[in-house]
This record gives structure tokens, C-alpha cells and sequence, in this order.
């Protein structure tokens, strides 16, 4: 990571707390609480409250969701890329699931297989998997024919033509769609957990709306994006650089 993009990346936050800061000394109204109430908000209930414990769930079904919906997406982008048959059998039901709003398909679940945690995880899955089949078909489609042909030609197994052909190609996509949908998918969990389940941060912020509580509404939205924050920080912004440095 180079330093002056890290830094540039704290001064842009500064300066966005320093604006609501001063947006909300000037406004003096409940409807926008300044960043340290907020700040305030958090260490209360990280101390009494149950913020710990749901963005600890919320987490965790941001996880199997992620991984279901990167596992399918890998697979069926790279059926899609790779075999024009499987494209064209499979691109309009591609197209239908990218445009099928997210609410129906978390509707559509609870009603199917019930508030259970399966149909949760499994309607966040469904909303992200055609995003990644897409950008993964795209990156498929990509790949230098050339090397590919010599790996013909030498008769490279398809296990090694995967691992040391197609990977180290795409690695970009590969990052690009789980950057992507890890900001898309803990939107959506948020979502399904406002609608059916009964802990986590998205039932939480629903109990703060019944009662007007913009602070804790804040509260928690901003503990959550520091986390998603740092694991996109330490975690794939590293990972990304790792994969991808042979191409430097």
C-alpha cells in the first residue's frame, strides 16, 4: 500500500468529520447529532449496550453470504466465459437476477423457507452472485488466448492451465468482485435482518427507528463501517496487492 494514498485516505475522513462537526454546531437540532455524541453513543453501548454482540452476528452472516454468493459467481462466470454454450443458456437468467430488486428476493425467501437463518444468508447470497458471475465472465473472456495455447500445445493438464493460466490472470476480477461485494452485501444483511431476524445490527437500527433515536442509529452505523473498514484496510487492500504485484 503506498503511504500517500493511506494518508490521503485519513484526510478525506478528517476532513468529513470536521464538516459534520461543524454542520451540526451550526444546525443545533436532534436530527443531526455531531460526531462525538456519536463517539459517545458507541462507548455506551459498547459498554452496556448490545453492539459487541450483533455486529458479531451481522458479521458472521456477512461471511457465509460473501462466500456462497463468491463460490457460485466464480463457478458460473467461469462456465459463461470460458464454454459459449453455458453463456447463452445461462445470460438470461443472469440478466433476471440482476435486476430483480434485492427486497423481493429477501421477501421471497423468508415466505419460501421460513425467518430462519438459511433463507437470510441465502437471499443475501442471491442478490450478490450474478454481480460476481458477471465481472468473473468478463475477466474469463480476458484471459490471453495465447497462453492458453500453449498450454494446449504442451498438453498442461487442466488443473495446472486453472492454477497457473486463469488465477494469476484473474486475481483483478477476482479482487474487484470481492471488494465489491463485501460494501454490497453487509448492505443487504442490514436489510434482511431489519425485515425478519431478531438480533443483529440490522434489527437493532430498526428498534432505534421506532424510537427516533438518530444517535444510536449513527452510533451503529458508524461502528459497523469502521469494522468493514478494517477488514477492507488489513485485509483485502493487502491481499489485492499480494496477487497482484507480478503485474507491477
Amino acid at each position: 500500500m503506498r503511504q500517500g494514498s493511506a494518508w490521503g485516505r485519513w484526510l478525506s475522513l478528517g476532513i468529513f468529520f470536521v464538516v459534520w462537526q461543524v454542520t451540526a454546531a451550526i444546525l443545533q437540532t436532534d436530527q443531526l447529532p455531531g460526531p462525538y455524541e456519536v463517539l459517545q453513543s458507541i462507548g455506551h453501548h459498547f459498554r452496556h449496550g448490545d453492539l459487541v454482540s450483533s455486529i458479531a452476528v451481522t458479521l458472521r452472516r456477512v461471511a457465509l453470504a460473501f462466500a456462497l454468493a463468491m463460490l457460485a459467481g466464480v463457478l458460473v462466470g467461469f462456465l459463461m466465459g470460458r464454454f459459449p454454450l453455458a453463456d447463452t443458456m445461462l445470460d438470461g437468467m443472469l440478466i433476471m437476477g440482476l435486476n430483480v430488486p434485492a427486497l423481493v428476493v429477501i421477501i421471497l425467501c423468508y415466505l419460501w423457507f421460513g425467518l430462519v437463518e438459511a433463507a437470510a444468508v441465502a437471499a443475501v447470497a442471491i442478490n450478490k452472485m450474478p454481480l460476481v458471475a458477471v465481472t468473473m465472465r468478463e475477466g474469463v473472456r480476458a484471459v490471453d488466448p495465447q497462453l492458453l495455447q500453449v498450454g494446449e500445445v504442451f498438453q498442461v493438464s487442466l488443473g495446472r492451465r486453472l492454477l497457473h493460466i486463469y488465477l494469476p490472470q484473474l486475481y483483478p476480477y477476482l479482487m474487484a468482485s470481492a471488494r465489491s461485494g463485501l460494501s454490497l452485501i453487509w448492505k443487504i444483511v442490514l436489510v434482511v435482518e431489519l425485515i425478519g431476524r431478531s438480533d443483529g445490527v440490522g434489527f437493532q437500527l430498526g428498534t432505534f427507528f421506532q424510537f427516533f433515536d438518530i444517535t444510536s442509529i449513527l452510533a451503529y452505523t458508524l461502528a459497523f463501517v469502521f469494522v468493514i473498514y478494517c477488514i477492507e484496510s488489513l485485509i483485502l487492500r493487502p491481499l489485492e496487492a499480494r496477487l497482484t504485484r507480478w503485474r507491477a
